[in-house]
């Protein structure tokens, strides 16, 4: 029997396009306390990167920006970036990811309104700050 595939150390990267990486970069560090995890500008046709993180996590968020082919980000109103904290998001963090280029939308899905709060990042990408729990 082969070994699965997938284990709790598997490493992720989440990775999208980004319109405005020093946009984004603000939002996630200043507003959401992300460690720059890698950062590499763009020379000539090669993308700009940017990856984000909590230092020595299984997992990073990678937002790339090509100068000469930016991609315009294709989202949806249910593509979600959800974090799981386990208890009611304060309205000084709300604030502050609002000062820091985020903007508080009502989820298409009304569980996450319920158990959550909806922030839409500078390129428009959602962020839900769930009050739940992660308990799978």
């Amino acid at each position: 029997m082969n070994p699965p595939l997938m284990t709790p150390a598997t490493h992720i990267r989440l990775a999208r396009p980004s319109l405005d990486l020093r946009a984004a970069q603000h939002f996630y560090t200043a507003g959401l306390n992300l460690s720059v995890l890698y950062h590499h500008d763009s020379v000539g046709e090669e993308a700009s990167l940017l990856m984000l993180g909590v230092r020595g996590a299984a997992w990073h968020l990678e937002l790339t920006h090509l100068a000469t082919h930016p991609l315009l980000p294709t989202l949806t109103e249910d593509d979600l970036l959800v974090l799981y904290l386990g208890r009611p998001v304060e309205p000084s963090v709300l604030q502050h990811l609002t000062q820091c280029g985020g903007t508080r939308v009502p989820a298409l899905n009304p569980y996450w309104d319920r158990y959550g709060v909806t922030i839409q990042d500078p390129d428009g990408y959602r962020l839900v700050l769930c009050h739940r729990e992660w308990t799978i």
